[in-house]
């Protein structure tokens, strides 16, 4: 419950201390050893919540549209964002094909859902249920979101392949590319201790 007041041992000193986390902003430190216990980020909710909204939009593109278009005598090739998880597939590399589609797709648009989720009915001071639980979740895939990695990978083969044809950059590429950072720019605005005071609960 906002507002409220709750016993906090120092994760450095241990002094036991009676922390209020109604404050709106700022960092809260220990006064013996000026750790930081407490940090809440300004309009974190607001920023969270449409930093999210904006990666399923981006993310909806980047899987709608070519990534790369490859012309090579007189041919010309669409690659989606799939097209690789596909390819493995063919190649009967299962385990890599999976572990390319969890960390590229599944994982980055499950945190977005679940991030919607638990954010759009507290814009509304409401609640949805097992919201705690949707919560840690979507902490957890955190590790598993490395579409970073799969981007370097397709710079990389599009600088290869540009000696061979004509590399076509498709919109689904540019967005692709944005949402990476909008996915950071969501980890970097959301303030955990803020979901769980008005959640109520402990974490």
């Amino acid at each position: 419950m906002a507002g409220s007041v709750s016993l906090m041992a120092c994760h450095e000193c241990d002094l036991l201390l009676r922390v209020d986390h109604s404050f709106a902003e700022g960092v809260m430190k220990c006064p013996r050893c000026a750790a930081v216990l407490l940090k809440h980020k300004r309009h974190s909710l607001d920023l969270t919540l449409a930093y999210t909204i904006t990666g399923l939009i981006l993310f909806v593109i980047s899987n709608a549209f070519p990534i790369i278009d490859f012309q090579f005598e007189r041919q010309s090739t669409e690659t989606i964002l799939l097209s690789g998880v596909w390819e493995l597939l063919d190649q009967d590399m299962y385990l890599l094909a999976g572990l390319v589609f969890v960390t590229t797709i599944l994982a980055p648009f499950t945190q977005l859902v679940t991030l919607l989720y638990v954010f759009l009915p507290l814009k509304f001071n409401r609640i949805a249920p097992y919201t705690s639980e949707v919560f840690r979740f979507a902490s957890a895939l955190r590790s598993w979101s490395m579409m970073e990695v799969f981007m370097l990978g397709i710079l990389v083969s599009t600088v290869k392949l540009a000696s061979m044809g004509t590399i076509v950059p498709g919109i689904a590429l540019w967005s692709f590319g944005i949402l990476i950072f909008v996915l950071a720019a969501t980890t970097s605005s959301l303030d955990p201790d803020l979901v769980w005071e008005k959640l109520g609960v402990s974490r």
